[in-house]
């Protein structure tokens, strides 16, 4: 697997023909020949950087995750209170979903496919390993009931995805999207205390 660090500029552009033809063709109506051509690059380049198409998806879910986690870390880092680190996280994975429609889709997709399931425990350790921290800091101070971190993870990645789907459907004005991010995160706090 590729880290983060080791992408050039021709594999961004291979990840982000990807990205736009899975989001909208799925993975298997997507044949990496396409990739190649959208990409600007012949067959084979694709496969001198990705030695599968399976590696490239999980390349591709890879990258958006780390895009989103540096997102979320610049965003949320000020934050001293509890409750203002659950609020900021919330807030500003809906709004960079909300910024990078095709990429949060796209890990919607890849988490409901078999693709998850290569993904090795490592790396998904590492990539959730800030917030069940900060689910388990939570639980300690009394603001989430105690239930296992893994669970009240999946209870509020639940909350974004939802909302997320609501508020693109709705195609609310700005003002009406963040109303709704906040009364989402209130109800959902209610819900985990």
């Amino acid at each position: 697997m590729i880290s983060q660090s080791k992408i050039n500029g021709k594999q961004q552009e291979l990840l982000d023909a990807a990205l736009e033809l899975f989001v909208a063709y799925g993975f298997h109506g997507t044949p990496t020949s396409k990739i190649a051509e959208k990409a600007g690059v012949a067959n084979g380049t694709l496969f001198h950087y990705f030695k599968t198409k399976d590696e490239l998806v999980i390349a591709l879910y890879c990258d958006v995750k780390g895009k989103m986690s540096a997102y979320l870390v610049e965003k949320a880092g000020g934050e001293t209170s509890l409750e203002g680190k659950f609020k900021s996280i919330f807030i500003h994975s809906v709004d960079w979903a909300l910024q990078n429609r095709a990429a949060f889709m796209f890990i919607q997709q890849f988490h409901t496919s078999p693709f998850l399931s290569t993904i090795s425990p490592v790396e998904i350790e590492r990539q959730i390993k800030g917030h069940l921290l900060l689910i388990e800091e939570g639980i300690r101070a009394g603001l989430v009931r105690p239930l296992a971190p893994e669970y009240v993870y999946i209870l509020i990645t639940s909350q974004v995805f939802g909302l997320f789907q609501y508020l693109i459907a709705g195609d609310f004005p700005v003002e009406k999207q963040q109303q709704l991010t906040e009364e989402t995160f209130e109800m959902m706090l209610h819900m985990l205390k």
